[in-house]
């Protein structure tokens, strides 16, 4: 455990400092009444400078590992407590669409032109997997099951980290002009259209932080979770593409380990919420004032959590690697990431117009 320390304590003095900038730069030098800064932001773009000016000591990476992993996670499952089955199951049903066109584009069009670009076809598989479903996740469980080599995994990881962090930071902005402020459309693009779970986790926070609107982290964060899910469908898929081609010495991982924990985490605590709020008490045992501030300090420990995961991607941020990634895989993966982003907005008025959701 002290082999943590140095950089969790890293993460959250960034994070701290992060909450601080904002409120000095909004507040105190602005004089406004609320900071149009976001904490998160902050935080992340300290950890990228602090990483990227300074040199930093091997002995905090373990810690920003944990973060980036286990606190983050953490953070997630704790939002569960945000909202009800009900609601969970609404947000996921209204995001299907979205996500199935989305992802079912990206992965046939980046695959194709992939080939196109000479990069291989495992390679462009590895970008197309981990832009629509599920990051570098999604990339590290697809290798073994198509027998991508090391160098592949990790140019196509590069990919999903340079443009999931720039989707990160702009994206929040562009969801907010886009849908005219319109919080449920804003979160369904957000966790529709960015990577990786930590950097929807992030946009989310930023959405949150400038427009004083949390149902857009809640959207982006269930959407998010429906997404990871199709690693149940594309990586089997894959696998079996692959072998037909009997040049793959790699195996498929198997379903259950597809399921990320964390998933069920957040399904358990919807749970707890929703069998909390029946009743004049919570469980038949807590009075309906207690709940409401447990409800409330667990939704706050979420968000620090959080914010200290943010930070952590920002101290993982190593520019000087992703710019190493080369000129082809590079515009493959910037017309992947339009890909998907053009294409979930497209979607998302579609879905809009027929009254499947409001996006107005």
């Amino acid at each position: 455990m002290t082999k943590l320390l140095p950089g969790l304590l890293l993460a959250l003095l960034l994070a701290l400092a992060g909450q601080y900038l904002s409120h000095f730069i909004g507040i105190e030098l602005m004089s406004l009444p609320k900071s149009p800064v976001s904490a998160i932001l902050v935080a992340i773009l300290l950890g990228i400078i602090v990483r990227n000016t300074l040199p930093l000591p091997r002995v905090i990476d373990p810690g920003i590992a944990f973060s980036l992993k286990r606190v983050l996670r953490f953070g997630i499952v704790l939002l569960g407590i945000r909202l009800s089955l009900g609601e969970v199951g609404a947000i996921g049903v209204r995001s299907l669409p979205v996500i199935v066109i989305a992802a079912g584009s990206a992965l046939l069009v980046v695959t194709a032109l992939s080939r196109r670009f000479g990069l291989g076809s495992r390679l462009g598989t590895l970008i197309a997997v981990g832009t629509s479903i599920c990051g570098a996740t999604a990339i590290v469980a697809t290798a073994p099951a198509i027998g991508a080599r090391d160098q592949e995994v990790a140019y196509s990881i590069a990919c999903i980290t340079i443009f999931g962090v720039l989707a990160m930071v702009c994206y929040p902005f562009l969801a907010h002009m886009v849908f005219s402020g319109n919080a449920f459309a804003a979160g369904l693009f957000l966790g529709t259209s960015v990577h990786e779970t930590a950097q929807v986790a992030g946009a989310g926070l930023v959405y949150q932080e400038l427009y004083s609107d949390p149902r857009a982290l809640d959207v982006a964060t269930v959407t998010k979770l429906v997404r990871n899910l199709g690693m149940l469908i594309v990586i089997p898929l894959m696998s079996v593409l692959y072998h037909r081609r009997d040049d793959v010495e790699g195996e498929a991982p198997g379903l259950l380990s597809m399921v990320p924990l964390f998933v069920v985490g957040f399904a358990l605590m919807s749970l707890l919420r929703t069998v909390g709020d029946i009743g004049p008490l919570a469980f038949g045992l807590i009075e309906r004032d207690l709940w409401s501030t447990l409800v409330g300090y667990t939704r706050e420990l979420a968000e620090i959590s959080l914010a200290v995961a943010m930070a952590a991607v920002g101290l993982n941020t190593r520019i000087g690697e992703l710019m190493q990634l080369g000129l082809r895989p590079f515009a493959v993966g910037l017309f992947a990431a339009a890909l998907v982003g053009v294409v979930a907005v497209v979607m998302i008025f579609a879905v809009s117009a027929i009254g499947f959701i409001d996006a107005a």
